[in-house]
């Protein structure tokens, strides 16, 4: 068999992408959790909470959440079903600290929860900051 030959032969045989199914449901879980947060904040605005206390006490809530679904596995269900959609939102970040957490607990508090917590959370944590960093001395120097 040529690299031609093999090349038409696995070609015949791969599955097909689904790219426009999945973009769909990515962004529909994606705007049914951010719909969620929307609810949330106005449950906290109608409680009495000024906005930016809202806002603040929504993350905090939707953080739980994120690792609340993440710790009794419906999270990794959804995520699955929704692919890219569960990852953009608040969500997604406390699935990626929790999930890291969970897998190596056996490997004991110190060496496994505590070190391998941040090992998906902790590069987007460093450069988020420093971009903030960075972008906040190209402001000032403007």
């Amino acid at each position: 068999m040529t690299n031609k030959d093999y090349k038409e032969y696995a070609e015949a045989h791969q599955p097909r992408s689904r790219t426009g199914l999945n973009m769909l449901k990515a962004f529909l879980s994606g705007g049914l959790i951010c719909c969620v947060g929307e609810l949330i904040s106005e449950l906290f605005t109608n409680a009495g909470f000024a906005p930016e206390e809202a806002a603040s006490a929504t993350s905090i809530t939707l953080i739980f959440l994120g690792a609340l679904l993440t710790g009794i596995g419906v999270y990794d269900r959804l995520a699955k079903f929704a692919g890219g959609g569960t990852l953009v939102p608040i969500t997604g970040f406390a699935n990626s600290v929790v999930a890291p957490a969970l897998e190596f607990k056996t490997e004991g508090f110190i060496t496994g929860t505590a070190a391998k917590m941040f090992i998906i959370a902790g590069p987007v944590i460093v450069y988020g900051i420093a971009a903030s960093v960075v972008y906040g001395l190209i402001l000032c120097l403007l």
